[in-house]
Order: C-alpha cells, then sequence, then structure tokens
C-alpha cells in the first residue's frame, strides 16, 4: 500500500470520527473503520512493527487517543494481557467500557470477532444450534445493569416484549458478577424485585432507568412501591448473600469484581460468561441487537407463530450505554466480560 492509500483511508476514518463527535459511544461504531485501517497497514508495511510495550503504556496511549477525540475524558481502571492483546478497562462518561490493544501499543479494537463464527447476508452473527420450538419461548436476558452493550441489548428488547407479551414468558436476569462497582449491585437488585413483585411497572421502569441511568428519580416517576422494594431488597439481600459478596474482595472474581448470586443457577446451567447474553428456550442465541433481529430470533422459537411475529420493528441499532438514540449500523457484538 501507497503513503497516498494509506492517508486516504486514515482520512476516512477521521471523517467517521468527526461524525461521532457528539456520541459518548463512538468507538462501538467506528470499531471496524479502525480495525480495516489496521489490516490495511499491516499488509501494506509488511506485518506489525514486533515491538511489545507494557500494559500500562498501552493503556496510556488508549486514553490518549479517546481524549484527543474532544468528547470528553477518560481514564484506565486496569490492564491485563488477553491472549496476544491488552485488554483496558476505560472509565468514560460515568461507564466502564472494555476495550483491546495491540501489544505494541499502536491500536484499538473494541472487541476481537471469532473467524469460527458464521454470519448471515446482513452482517448479524448467527448460532450454528438450532433453537428448540415452544408453544411460548422462554426469553432470558442476562445483562450487567451499567454495562453499555447490556443496556444496548435491553433497548431492543423491549419493543418485542411490548409486542408479543404473554406469549412470550421474559425474564431479565443479571450475570454473576458485577463490573460497575456497588451502585451496580444495588441497582440489579433493585430491578429484580421490581420484576418479581411489581412486574407490572418493570418495563416502565427499565425503560426510564435506560434513558439517563438514574435508578432513584425512576423509583418515583414510575410510582413504585417503596414499602415492598425495601421488603424484596432486605430478603434478596440475605437469601443471596449481596451485601456480603460486596463486602468480602477475597471472593472476587478475578480480584476485582464482586459476585453476584441472584441468578447463579441460570449462569451456570448456560455458561453466562458475560453482558448480555441471550437465551432462547434453554439455548444461547446470537442475534443482531436492534428489535427487528431479536424479534426474529424469538419468533423462531415459536412451534407456530403468532401473528405479532409478521409485524415490522425497528432494524436501527440501538446505542450502547444510555439514552435511546439509534443508528443504521448492523448489530454489535462486544459484551462486558
Amino acid at each position: 500500500m501507497t503513503d497516498d492509500e494509506i492517508k486516504k483511508v486514515e482520512r476516512s476514518v477521521s471523517e467517521i470520527l468527526d461524525s461521532g463527535r457528539t456520541n459518548p459511544w463512538v468507538f462501538a461504531s467506528i470499531a471496524l473503520a479502525i480495525v480495516l485501517v489496521a489490516v490495511l497497514i499491516y499488509n501494506g508495511l509488511g506485518g506489525v512493527t514486533g515491538d511489545v510495550v507494557s500494559e500500562e503504556e498501552a493503556g496510556e496511549n488508549l486514553v490518549s487517543f479517546i481524549n484527543a477525540q474532544g468528547n470528553g475524558e477518560a481514564s484506565v481502571i486496569s490492564t491485563e494481557k488477553d491472549g496476544s492483546l491488552y485488554r483496558v478497562m476505560v472509565e468514560f462518561k460515568g461507564q466502564e467500557i472494555p476495550v483491546f490493544v495491540t501489544t505494541d501499543g499502536k491500536y484499538l479494537i473494541t472487541e476481537p470477532i471469532s473467524l469460527d463464527a458464521t454470519f448471515s447476508d446482513s452482517g448479524q452473527q448467527q448460532d450454528p444450534v438450532e433453537v428448540p420450538r415452544s408453544d411460548k419461548p422462554v426469553v432470558e436476558a442476562f445483562v450487567m445493569s451499567h454495562c453499555p452493550y447490556g443496556t444496548m441489548i435491553e433497548k431492543g428488547l423491549i419493543p418485542v416484549v411490548e409486542l408479543l407479551g404473554d406469549k412470550i414468558d421474559f425474564e431479565l436476569k443479571f450475570v454473576y458478577y458485577a463490573m460497575h462497582g456497588e451502585t451496580e449491585v444495588n441497582e440489579q437488585t433493585n430491578q429484580y424485585c421490581i420484576q418479581k413483585e411489581q412486574n407490572d411497572k418493570f418495563l416502565d421502569y427499565l425503560i426510564c432507568f435506560l434513558e439517563e441511568g438514574d435508578g432513584e428519580s425512576c423509583l418515583t416517576e414510575v410510582g413504585i412501591d417503596m414499602i415492598k422494594l425495601d421488603s424484596c431488597v432486605a430478603s434478596a439481600d440475605t437469601e443471596f448473600s449481596i451485601s456480603a459478596n460486596l463486602a468480602d474482595e477475597s471472593s472476587y472474581l478475578s480480584g476485582r469484581f464482586p459476585l453476584y448470586d441472584v441468578h447463579k443457577a441460570e449462569n451456570t446451567k448456560y455458561g453466562v460468561g458475560g453482558s448480555p447474553t441471550l437465551v432462547i428456550n434453554g439455548q444461547t442465541v446470537s442475534s443482531g441487537r436492534d428489535a427487528a433481529s431479536l424479534l426474529s430470533a424469538v419468533c423462531a422459537a415459536f412451534n407456530e407463530a403468532p401473528a405479532e411475529c409478521s409485524e415490522q420493528l425497528s432494524s436501527q441499532q440501538p446505542s450502547a450505554g444510555f439514552g435511546f438514540d439509534y443508528s443504521s449500523g448492523s448489530g454489535s457484538t462486544a459484551t462486558c466480560g
């Protein structure tokens, strides 16, 4: 590749960065372009330099790049070696985002993509295992409440759940560890209890929470019965050792993340490893995170699909993080965990 060709590709990436400055989750939308530049430069210049920098230097390079985009300040929470990459946990606009950096500290990737995966014509990753069918599909979505990719799939699932109603058995569940601290642990327990005991208000609460991540205000806005909620939270804390796990740092996963055992049995059963994980009729499913793709995945699990499955839901991808912004890009496969 010539210098002119490299500069042309770099200019294309710069344009994408400029167009994404108003979106705090710019990484998800520009990942493909950055990877493309990396591949082209690798090919054109004869491969990776071969230099290896420390985890700390790789993290510093990453936040310097992020901060140079002028859309907010980022900081490094932690770094660790992950195969041939560094996995850097970055705090950005109140969220913790996992980003991968090459070991020479020169290129970032939002998430490595397995070459063993299969994809549909639209570019969405597909599950090679056929999902069992049933008269009333059981849909379980495992998330972390403050994971930007968990909130993404939640925003895609809400229109599906509203459309299909009691024709499916839907439940939001939580990954067995929390990556976003005590705030996440407390929020998840609130959501668990609202869904369990005040289910008629759960979707309204979730929609409110996904707007800005302000759970306290949403409790009032939606009219949650606080006496019932506090009683349930106290019972759940005792049953699942929530506060005890949070206090016991010696039990933290990888020494950093408190265990969250509310849905421990299901996590073990399905081999849940990160947020989000979608399970339909007991089978882990890969799907785009837009409403149309998720409706298609759920409707494929009916013995006889209802009329609602013919409805046209949005194929726009929800934004990662909080807020109801959408794009026309293909569904992200990034996860927390």
